[in-house]
């Protein structure tokens, strides 16, 4: 009789701790928003080294005399290669 009473407290604190696992499980679960701001993040983060480096490229190619883009292509690049490596450790967090 004890024994049976000792394992049916063990199965209800079980279950209610399931219980209280799969609430908190419900109540952590990301909202929309939070999702739609950390996708805007990594969207701005990926993108906004590749604008400044389309930007500077643009400037320092007008700064050369005839018809340069060289500047241009190589810091699109390079923005495009920092935003890569701001993404990743962004999403490695």
């Amino acid at each position: 009789m004890k024994q049976m009473q000792k394992n049916h407290h063990q199965l209800k604190h079980s279950v209610k701790l399931s219980v209280q696992r799969m609430k908190k499980a419900i109540d952590d679960r990301p909202t929309v928003y939070a999702q739609t701001v950390y996708l805007g993040t990594l969207g701005l983060v990926f993108v906004l080294p590749v604008v400044a480096g389309a930007y500077l490229g643009r400037w320092l190619d007008s700064r050369l005399p005839g018809y340069s883009v060289s500047w241009t292509i190589t810091l699109i690049l390079l923005g495009v290669f920092v935003g890569a490596v701001d993404v990743y450790l962004l999403l490695k967090e």
